[in-house]
């Protein structure tokens, strides 16, 4: 594609001000780089994916409101981790991050524990022990 046509149309990454680098031919058609916030295509990709991810969420708050998981999975959903990431940034091991997604073992787990959660979620002890999913 060439750098002229390299499209910028409306998408998520221009309203988080953000854009992607991509390879494009210059006017002597050599290769080189350009920012593009985006294209229809992409638009439509990256709205079905945070769409999904909201989903998640809701999903996540609902199950937290009903008492089937812990704040933990609220919080990993709403900062678009996954178990594997979440254990990696609070330094357990993964079955054990995910024992405490239970709502029993979350109201067991020491003041040092929920700190490192917090931390990683960006939020105080407080509010992740306090967050009912309402």
């Amino acid at each position: 594609m060439k750098k002229q046509d390299l499209p910028q149309d409306e998408s998520n990454l221009k309203s988080a001000n953000m854009t992607e680098v991509l390879y494009v031919t210059d006017e002597n058609d050599n290769y080189t780089t350009a920012n593009s916030t985006g294209w229809d295509a992409k638009k439509a990709a990256l709205d079905e994916s945070m769409e999904l991810i909201h989903e998640r969420i809701d999903e996540a708050k609902q199950n937290v409101a009903n008492n089937i998981v812990s704040p933990i999975v609220y919080f990993m959903e709403l900062n678009k981790m996954d178990l594997g990431v979440l254990s990696s940034y609070v330094g357990m091991w993964q079955w054990r991050v995910k024992r405490h997604f239970k709502p029993k073992v979350f109201k067991t787990l020491s003041e040092a524990a929920l700190k490192k959660y917090a931390d990683v979620f960006g939020i105080s002890v407080n509010e992740l022990k306090n967050f009912d999913g309402k």
